[in-house]
């Protein structure tokens, strides 16, 4: 009898010891494949079973949590989501996060070991940290001020601090509502279709994700490239460029949109944008002072995070003089994003100096308590000090005479530059209108404010189209409010 029991205990312990063994390999051998197996839903269970911690600006929130009462039980809301939703992006339990919502996913759904109150505590006691809170650094008037600005019409508007690279305004139209997706049932979904079947693309980013021929404003970086080049030294002297300007090797005819570019000054041409005059200019400096240049300023750099990934602005590299000469006004292969061209009208007022744009100011526990902060920023010189200098002059003559004074703030010095871009076959699309400009309250130490508007309104008539006339207004309005708050 003795020796049954003992069989059996020596069983019992085999059919233990595989108990275990098999444990063993589903939890730790097999743990990723069933973490990672769709049908294992606790993940997102636990997930969405807290609310998702905020996203600031200026202090206040401008996201939520709903309570579903569902497995899935908390819901992204938001409280004005076209004005903020190239900033915040979306957070969807059916389409997963996109922009501030993915890069600082960790954080806000609480899974980001630095809110652990020590290492590993979370993975001993299975509890999970409240979502911490992300401070930007828009400013809501500014913000407000350029979508109000751009209306219906489709365009974008990026705004930085000169001194700091602190961007203050991100705006994209056509926007959307993110809080149509944050679901998981038939509404999100449809949703989800309607806003990508929509020829306006209401959830593309135009302000960093989008590039555009800059046409004229990208003059100021031709300028910046031929007075450190010294292939310019007076400002006010004639240039002897002719009107129209035959493309060097070809048979091609540059004009211009304004009279009296003929032999005209580079103060002149830039005051009034002769095509003529710059594309001359352009070549003369040549290509590879041009390129420094430009990159200097920000073109061709990969992998700009603001904290989310910035769409590469382009100028060529690899060009015969004729294209060269397309390039300095703006055309040919030069792309840039609006956020680009804010940074090249900040530098222009930082004695030269490219700050890195940021987005995030600091992130926080639940709590309040600081989790990081965005501290100093990177910087790289674009142009000499005395360079930038004489391009605030020539700036400012475009807004208080030439072709910007839609721009022109009162107590306040302003300088601009407008830019009407030719794009599609044979240039047969509708131009894009742009501004770029920075403002500095009288009195004050240094320019608070650089703006970039780009217009692409399709519906318009070509005639009426013009960065002075349509993208200036926007610019100034996003500019006063900075100024005021």
């Amino acid at each position: 009898m003795t020796r049954y029991i003992r069989h059996a205990a020596v069983f019992c312990a085999l059919l233990l010891l595989a108990l275990l063994l098999n444990a063993l390999r589903v939890q730790v051998l097999r743990a990723d494949a069933y973490e990672g197996n769709p049908a294992n839903r606790r993940d997102a269970i636990a997930r969405y079973g807290q609310p998702r911690g905020d996203i600031l600006v200026d202090g206040r929130p401008v996201t939520g949590s709903r309570d579903t009462g569902e497995h899935l039980r908390y819901e992204r809301t938001y409280g004005a989501g076209p004005l903020y939703a190239p900033v915040t992006g979306y957070a969807s339990q059916e389409y997963g996060t996109t922009l501030l919502e993915d890069t600082e996913d960790g954080l806000l759904s609480g899974t980001d070991p630095v809110l652990q109150p020590l290492p590993l505590w979370n993975d001993f006691t299975r509890s999970r940290n409240a979502g911490g809170n992300v401070v930007t650094t828009i400013d809501p008037a500014a913000q407000r001020a350029a979508y109000e600005g751009l209306r219906s019409r489709k365009g974008a508007v990026a705004a930085v601090e000169p001194s700091t690279g602190r961007i203050l305004a991100l705006v994209s139209v056509p926007s959307y509502d993110p809080e149509l997706l944050s679901g998981n049932g038939t509404a999100a979904r449809g949703a989800w279709e309607r806003l990508n079947s929509d020829p306006g693309r209401p959830m593309l980013n135009r302000a960093v994700r989008q590039t555009y021929p800059p046409g004229s404003t990208f003059k100021v970086v031709t300028a910046a490239a031929a007075l450190d080049a010294g292939a310019v030294t007076d400002l006010d002297a004639p240039t002897d460029s002719p009107d129209p300007y035959l493309l060097p090797g070809t048979t091609t005819r540059l004009t211009n949109g304004s009279r009296g570019c003929t032999d005209a000054s580079v103060r002149e041409a830039f005051t009034w944008s002769c095509n003529t005059v710059f594309a001359k200019l352009g070549v003369a400096t040549g290509l590879a002072d041009l390129t420094a240049t430009a990159e200097g300023f920000g073109f061709n750099e990969d992998g700009l995070r603001i904290p989310f990934p910035v769409a590469r602005s382009t100028f060529d590299t690899t060009m015969d003089r004729a294209q060269l000469a397309l390039s300095s006004i703006g055309q040919y292969n030069t792309r840039a994003t609006p956020l680009q061209m804010a940074m090249v009208a900040a530098a222009v007022v930082n004695n030269g100096q490219v700050r890195e744009p940021y987005l995030v100011e600091r992130t926080t526990r639940a709590g309040g308590g600081t989790v990081s902060t965005a501290g100093s920023r990177p910087t790289r010189r674009a142009m000499f000090p005395s360079t930038a200098l004489r391009l605030r002059e020539l700036m400012r003559g475009v807004v208080e005479g030439g072709t910007g004074t839609n721009a022109a703030i009162r107590g306040a010095v302003v300088g601009g530059k407008t830019g009407t871009a030719q794009h599609g076959i044979g240039n047969s699309g509708t131009p894009y209108a742009w501004f770029v400009s920075w403002a500095q309250a009288d009195g004050e130490a240094e320019a608070k404010v650089a703006v970039a508007v780009v217009v692409e309104d399709a519906a318009a008539n070509r005639r009426e189209i013009s960065g002075g006339g349509t993208a200036a207004p926007i610019a100034r309005a996003v500019m006063e409010a900075v100024l005021n708050s």
